[in-house]
C-alpha cells in the first residue's frame, strides 16, 4: 500500500489568493503543455478587464504574452508592453489587482524575482484544430 501511493502523480497547483491589509494578491501557478492535438489559437478583440476569480491557472505563450485559464474553460492572452524585459514566469508569478478585476492598461504581472510587466491588453483565443 505504501507503494502506490508513492506513484501517485502531483496535484494540480492552484491559484491562490492572500488578503494583506484589504489589497488582493493572486500567486498564478504555470501550467506544464500536455500533450493536445496541435490546437492554433486565433485572437479576438478581448476584453478591458477579466475577473480575478475567474483566472485558475496560466500557460507561457510568448515572451511578451501569458495565456490565463478560465474556469469557464476559456483563454484570453495578455499582451505586454514592449518594454517589457523577459521575465522569468516559470515557477509562476504573482498579480496584484486593484479591485475585484484585471484589467489591461492598470494591472501588472510580477514575477518571482521581481520584476514586472503592465498588461497592455487582453484578447480571447479562439482554438482551431491544425491540419
Amino acid at each position: 500500500m505504501l507503494g502506490l501511493a508513492t506513484v501517485q502523480p502531483a496535484a494540480v497547483q492552484a491559484v491562490t489568493r492572500l488578503v494583506v491589509q484589504e489589497g488582493v494578491i493572486l500567486r498564478i501557478p504555470i501550467e506544464p503543455r500536455g500533450l493536445m492535438p496541435q490546437i492554433r489559437w486565433q485572437e479576438k478583440k478581448g476584453p478591458k478587464c477579466v475577473p480575478a476569480g475567474a483566472i485558475r491557472g496560466a500557460l507561457l505563450s510568448g515572451p511578451e504574452q501569458v495565456d490565463f485559464l478560465l474556469f469557464d474553460r476559456s483563454r484570453i492572452r495578455a499582451q505586454f508592453d514592449e518594454d517589457c524585459p523577459a521575465l522569468d514566469f516559470y515557477n509562476g508569478f504573482y498579480l496584484q489587482p486593484k479591485g475585484e478585476k484585471v484589467c489591461a492598461g492598470r494591472d501588472a504581472i510580477h514575477s518571482r524575482i521581481g520584476g514586472s510587466c503592465t498588461i497592455e491588453r487582453f484578447k480571447v483565443l479562439v482554438p482551431h484544430i491544425a491540419r
